[in-house]
Formats: C-alpha cells, sequence, structure tokens
C-alpha cells in the first residue's frame, strides 16, 4: 500500500538493502501475519535517524538510534556511501 500511495520523492531514505515496506511484504508473505507484524514493529523501532556507521576490524556495521547493530550486507549502499564511518580498533 504504502509503496503505490506515496510517490518516491516523498518517502523517506530507507537505512536497509531491502526496504521496509518490501521486507514486511515478504515476512507476511512467506511466513504468515504474526512474522510480517513482528518485522514491522523492528522496522519501525530501528529504522529511524540518529544512527552512526562503526568500522571494527574492516567490517562495517551501523548502530542505530536503539542502540541495535545492523551488518554491512544489510545496510543501503547509499547510506555506506553517502555517511561518515567512525574507525575504531
Amino acid at each position: 500500500m504504502y509503496q503505490v500511495s506515496v510517490p518516491k520523492r516523498l518517502r523517506r531514505q530507507c537505512l536497509f538493502k531491502e526496504s521496509c515496506s518490501c521486507h514486511v511484504f515478504r515476512e507476511t508473505r512467506e511466513k504468515g501475519f504474526t512474522a510480517g507484524i513482528k518485522a514491522l514493529k523492528y522496522r519501525m523501532h530501528n529504522c529511524r535517524p540518529n544512527y552512526i556507521l562503526i568500522k571494527i576490524n574492516g567490517n562495517i556495521s551501523l548502530i542505530t538510534a536503539q542502540n541495535e547493530a545492523i551488518n554491512e550486507c544489510e545496510i543501503d549502499e547509499r547510506i555506506l556511501m553517502g555517511t561518515q564511518i567512525t574507525q575504531l580498533n
């Protein structure tokens, strides 16, 4: 519904490679309603501004405002390219 009703130019950039709406739709379709609701709650809780990117031992992670760590393989390329990365040893 969101993808059809909200123009791309008005949508907020998702932190994840798979957009939140696509992820929730896929989870619901593949695993059922309850899994879809859990996916929605997780994404609503974690996909928001005030995150930081950190690099530890060559691995990049996104730390959300809720202190959840998201692995590099799940982070949208636009976030990786457009955000300063803090180097930690």
